[in-house]
């Protein structure tokens, strides 16, 4: 498995990956997303944002994750996504990623990072959990989970 920035030639695998992952339902409050939307993510201002994938040795994408500022939180935090290939969870992706990611946002210069999963995604919480993110605060529909930077 190799970890790299995305560009924008990988901008149909990657949404393709998101789209099915959507289409299952139940980890994701994110709509299906086009080609061009997922290339505006992937682009997205390199000052404030870092969108990284994995990749096989084939070249076929495995997952990606990305971090970001968002309206909600103070300019030391950013946000967090993280997608892996359905089906190839617990195969060391998603700690991968997060190597690479956890780097990436020292280096944007970002203090902590927030990840927003839906309450019922035992499974996402179970991830974010396991890299040392905490449960900041609830509400009825997302568990707020925060990782500190040193």
């Amino acid at each position: 498995m190799h970890i790299r920035p995305a560009n924008a030639a990988d901008a149909r695998p990657l949404c393709e990956l998101l789209n099915e992952i959507i289409a299952l339902g139940g980890t994701t409050a994110l709509k299906p997303l086009n080609k061009a939307d997922m290339i505006t993510w992937i682009v997205s201002n390199p000052a404030q944002y870092a969108f990284l994938m994995a990749e096989d040795a084939r070249g076929q994408a495995l997952g990606f994750q990305a971090i970001g500022p968002r309206d909600t939180l103070p300019p030391t935090a950013c946000d967090i996504a993280t997608f892996t290939r359905s089906g190839k969870a617990q195969l060391g992706i998603g700690s991968a990623l997060f190597k690479a990611t956890e780097k990436q946002a020292h280096a944007l210069g970002y203090q902590w990072i927030n990840a927003s999963i839906l309450t019922h995604n035992t499974g996402g919480q179970a991830y974010y959990q396991s890299r040392g993110f905490e449960p900041y605060k609830h509400t009825t529909e997302r568990v707020f989970m925060r990782f500190l930077l040193h």
